[in-house]
């Protein structure tokens, strides 16, 4: 074969190549179409037994020279690829995402604009145990410039026996402490029914991990005009969580603060494993800030400070982290708490590193 006959026949190729090209493309716009009329109808996206009928039809045609089973496997990744088309032009519509809204949102908890651009800490004990208790952990914050205190309230534990929290009691202080030190409050609410208690309280309404899934109470939440700071459940995946974000936001509340609290894994060296690469993707996905809790992901006081720095340099918008004036006899997680001294020393080093607000 001649060097000219050899050109004319990758041409062809070529051609052929570009065809191809339009044709698939065409096919994905026809999916589109169909995917839009099935969402409309409430159909499954995925039919298995019209799947079948399409690789019968083209087996049935096939005249060479590829192997049955070569073209199945093809068609299947058309087929695999024209859903997650579908999936694609479903996830395009949903109210957090960044295509449905370029702009950052942002999150006003009493004066404190979060996701704006700086960044922000949130800290304060495990649980709520006493006021003198929460007022000193307030004290030291605001002595550094921190104007975003939490503390446990109602308490969901993995064991029934352990301490619960001091429920509307503990609401009660965190309030007292609000306002005399002038600091936002934040707690977690675990029943929808207590949602609208909970806003005479608290500034924002935290939604924990174990509940990322209760779908009620997230509707709740979201149906009230109060900012919820939502965390990643333990084995959450991130489209999961974004979907999360999603019952909130169907309810007409948007502001949501998303908070990255590690997920479970296989690793035991930590308490649970920190997915920092999660903050890009959400910041990138959505349009909501996003957070960090460097506390529950490590499980490890002397791992706060390296995670909270990874956390800033990625872009999060703040750092959640728990402090206890005397974390030996705290009620829960007593070994993954900031004593004071720890915590002043953990935000000074911060402060030498990165230029955030507080």
């Amino acid at each position: 074969m001649s060097h000219n006959e050899l050109d004319a026949l990758r041409k062809q190729v070529e051609e052929l190549n570009l065809q191809l090209l339009e044709v698939i493309n065409k096919r994905g716009e026809l999916v589109q179409e169909i995917g839009k009329l099935k969402e409309a109808q409430g159909v499954n996206r995925y039919d298995p037994v019209r799947e079948r009928k399409m690789l019968d039809l083209i087996t049935e045609h096939n005249d060479g020279p590829f192997e049955t089973s070569t073209l199945q496997h093809l068609f299947k990744e058309i087929f695999k690829a024209g859903l997650e088309l579908q999936k694609d032009d479903h996830r395009k519509a949903l109210l957090v995402s960044r295509k449905k809204k370029p702009e950052d949102t942002i999150v006003d908890v009493k004066g404190v604009k979060i996701g704006d651009g700086s960044q922000h800490f949130i800290v304060g004990p495990c649980a709520v145990e006493s006021y003198e208790q929460v007022a000193q952990v307030a004290q030291a914050a605001k002595a550094q410039g921190i104007k975003l205190l939490r503390g446990g309230a109602f308490k969901p534990r993995t064991s029934p026996y352990d301490f619960q929290g001091l429920g509307l009691e503990g609401l009660k202080i965190l309030k007292r402490v609000g306002d005399e030190f002038d600091m936002a409050i934040i707690s977690e609410i675990i029943n929808p029914a207590d949602i609208e208690t909970a806003c005479d309280y608290v500034d924002v309404i935290q939604i924990g991990a174990r509940n990322m899934q209760n779908f009620e109470l997230l509707k709740a939440a979201g149906a009230v005009r109060k900012p919820v700071l939502l965390k990643r459940g333990l084995a959450a995946t991130i489209d999961e969580f974004i979907n999360a974000a999603e019952y909130i936001i169907s309810q007409g509340n948007d502001q949501i603060i998303l908070c990255e609290r590690g997920i479970r894994t296989y690793e035991r060296a930590t308490r649970n494993t920190l997915d920092i690469s999660a903050v890009p993707i959400l910041k990138k996905e959505t349009h909501l800030p996003v957070f960090v809790d460097v506390t529950h992901s490590t499980g490890r006081r002397d791992l706060l400070l390296p995670t909270a720095k990874a956390a800033l340099a990625i872009g999060a918008d703040g750092v959640m982290a728990e402090v206890h004036p005397d974390p030996a006899v705290a009620l829960s997680d007593s070994a993954q708490q900031m004593d004071i001294d720890m915590f002043n020393e953990f935000i000074t080093e911060l402060r030498s590193h990165y230029a955030y607000k507080s």
